[in-house]
């Protein structure tokens, strides 16, 4: 299992949410898609996440260095179950 944190959540209107998760690296990632009303009547969105390592893949080479900051950032301010 891999460790990656919480770098973006985005809306889309379609009441989907896409959240991202990336190693500290910023060099992988992993995207989770769940409806909107689930971060309401849910368990909340994590700050991080244990996955496989074969559900991550390569981040845009354009991303990196911002995931790498956000994803440092979770770690350092973060539990990995926190909800965000």
């Amino acid at each position: 299992m891999t460790t990656v944190w919480l770098v973006d959540r985005q809306f889309d209107s379609k009441g989907l949410v896409r959240l991202t998760y990336a190693t500290e690296d910023g060099e992988r990632m992993h995207t989770k898609e769940l409806a909107e009303q689930r971060l309401v009547t849910g368990d909340g969105v994590t700050a991080g996440r244990e996955v496989e390592e074969s559900a991550l893949g390569e981040s845009p080479a354009d991303e990196v260095e911002r995931f790498a900051s956000e994803a440092s950032k979770m770690a350092a301010e973060h539990d990995l179950d926190d909800v965000v």
